[in-house]
């Protein structure tokens, strides 16, 4: 199929938009029975043409009348270029300068003036129209851009307006993405159902593939794609594409309806960079205006980023929009806000965070230079609003491509966060050690208390792998301590840890339960001791036996090699025989050796085990 551009026309109603497309393509566009009978374009029409370079043009026809500039809106959105439409007869018009402002606000960069009717004046009054033409587009867009003469009647200036088409470059809309196409129009087709069509903005979409329609959030299945009027397999961003729609009747998919393939933000909270056109009235904060963004409208109120309540004409300003109802979008879409009444255009701009919180009155200034940090490609505020918990992987690539970032937990964190958590997890570290001088760490669940108790869990273990990965703390199993940290018993403490360590060796294989410990040795740091002690290879803790002395238990293992040297089997009789211990301490011991792997269990017995 050939390469696709979409050209839009646009002008005052009734300068022959719609004639002009009649005259290059032999398509009369106003096909519905109302559009006939009042002679104007009320629904977006559309037709192809080719050009001998190979590409196919659709061209897409818009209203000119006042009260249908939302539809004119539509039909903008998303075209590589426009041919502004100016009778040669009335010359420019309110709705000619009101359709070249919103084309300026939806992004537009390339296009042609088109004096139409130019059989029914004569060359002086078609060089003032020309000249009275190239000042209105002074300072936009079209500023430089041709000016083409032209009759749909005697065919006037068709050569040179083909030519000028020629040399359109179709606008770069990625294939990659999240496919979106905003339906500026939908129909019934007998033997086929629900038809939608739109301009694709970005990504690609399959026949058979299962899409969404937002912001309902209904799932269809397609069964039929047309690109500029040929069925196709697969359609592309940029492209004006037909979509058959199978599971959906017409009235599901009202204009405005989004239909996606993939992640895209639907919101009532948007962060934007507004315009105020030098023609608009002033506007106050939290004003109530109409939002028409893609091929959907809302009604929202305009609330200032910025320590000022008052928005001046022709100024450009960081500002939040709070709609009504969701609206289907991602950063970077381009709206027109108009009045709500008396519906004028008032300005427009871009969509900056979808995503955005909802911004708070005292803190505006700040919300509108995080905003601004956005606008100029600073991704990172996005993970900064998130906060502690962070994005997604998926969040964060919708947002930021392949922008690098930290992630810990599959969560990505902003430095700045991500830097706190570190500090928070450090200081909570250096408490613990000052509070226990002779713990050899703080068990994880201890540190998930307090400051870092809403931490979520795969985040804080992703924290502590990373300062351990950093060399700033330890991990001994459970235990976590400051890297920089070293147990250092006083004097006194020492003499108690010697006694304990006398103790475990008096004890033999029967140990010392930790309460009998607390009972033998008052001090209150007994327990840490014992702890030091097994962290220095002295004792080992034995579950439901207690602390036992580590030479013992290594005697223990020369009498168990001996055995096995003259037996292939250890009853629990010859292990009682071997301690001197009762079954009620036995039992447990050899439990332990077998979680060692000294012994194996085999039945009542046991056989000699790997690491012995």
């Amino acid at each position: 199929m050939a390469q696709g551009l979409v050209v839009g026309t646009s002008g005052h109603i009734d300068h022959g938009k719609t004639s002009l497309v009649r005259a290059l393509t032999g398509v009369d566009l106003d096909a519905l029975p109302e559009e006939q009978e009042r002679g104007i374009t009320i629904a977006l029409g559309f037709t192809p043409l080719d050009l001998d370079d190979g590409r196919r043009v659709a061209f897409v026809d818009v209203p000119g009348h006042e009260r249908l500039v939302r539809t004119m809106v539509a039909g903008a959105a998303g075209v590589d270029a426009v041919l502004l439409c100016i009778s040669a007869v009335d010359g420019t018009m309110p709705q000619t300068r009101e359709h070249l402002a919103i084309l300026d606000l939806l992004g537009v960069t390339q296009g042609a003036v088109v004096l139409t009717m130019a059989d029914l004046v004569d060359d002086e009054l078609l060089e003032m129209a020309a000249e009275d033409a190239e000042m209105l587009v002074e300072g936009t867009f079209l500023e430089g851009a041709p000016v083409v003469p032209f009759s749909s009647v005697t065919g006037r200036g068709k050569p040179e307006l083909l030519e000028v088409i020629a040399t359109f470059a179709q606008t770069d809309r990625s294939p990659t993405g999240p496919f979106r196409l905003p339906v500026d129009r939908a129909f019934v087709r007998p033997g086929f159902g629900t038809v939608v069509t739109g301009t694709a903005w970005s990504g690609r979409v399959s026949d058979g593939q299962t899409l969404r329609l937002l912001p309902s959030e209904a799932s269809v299945r397609i069964r039929g794609v047309q690109v500029h009027g040929e069925s196709v397999s697969e359609a592309i961003g940029g492209q004006r594409v037909a979509l058959n729609l199978a599971g959906v009747e017409k009235q599901d998919v009202p204009r405005g309806t989004l239909v996606v393939g993939g992640d895209v933000a639907v919101s009532s909270m948007l962060d934007v960079r507004y315009t105020h056109l030098p023609g608009a009235p002033e506007l106050d904060d939290g004003a109530q205006v109409r939002v028409l963004l893609g091929t959907s409208e809302r009604i929202g109120r305009l609330h200032i980023a910025a320590n000022n309540d008052h928005l001046v004409p022709g100024r450009t300003t960081a500002a939040q929009l709070r709609l009504d109802k969701p609206l289907a979008c991602l950063p970077g879409d381009r709206f027109v806000i108009r009045r709500a009444s008396p519906v004028t255009t008032l300005g427009g701009g871009v969509v900056v965070d979808p995503w955005a919180p909802r911004m708070r009155h005292k803190t505006r200034v700040a919300h509108g230079e995080a905003m601004n940090r956005l606008a100029d490609g600073d991704a990172v505020v996005w993970l900064e609003r998130a906060g502690e918990g962070g994005l997604s992987l998926a969040e964060w690539s919708l947002r930021a491509g392949d922008t690098l970032a930290p992630v810990l937990g599959e969560r990505v964190l902003a430095p700045r966060v991500l830097g706190r958590l570190e500090g928070a997890l450090l200081q909570a570290l250096t408490a613990y050690h000052a509070e226990l001088p002779l713990s050899l760490g703080a068990h994880r669940r201890e540190l998930r208390r307090g400051r870092l108790a809403h931490v979520d869990e795969k985040i804080f273990d992703g924290l502590v792998d990373r300062l351990s990965d950093g060399h700033l703390i330890d991990v001994h199993g459970p235990l976590v301590r400051l890297a920089s940290f070293h147990v250092e018993p006083t004097p006194e403490q020492v003499v108690i840890k010697d006694r304990v360590a006398a103790s475990l060796a008096a004890a033999g294989f029967a140990g010392i339960a930790p309460k009998v410990l607390h009972e033998t040795h008052s001090e209150p740091e007994v327990e840490a001791l014992a702890r030091l002690l097994e962290a220095e290879g002295v004792a080992v803790l034995v579950p439901q036996v207690g602390w036992v002395d580590a030479s013992v238990l290594e005697g223990l293992r020369v009498s168990l090699r001996e055995h096995f040297e003259g037996a292939e089997f250890l009853t629990p009789a010859d292990f009682k025989a071997m301690t001197s211990l009762s079954r009620k301490t036995a039992i447990p011991l050899l439990e332990w050796l077998d979680r060692s792997k000294w012994t194996s269990r085999r039945g009542e017995g046991r056989v000699v085990g790997a690491q012995l």
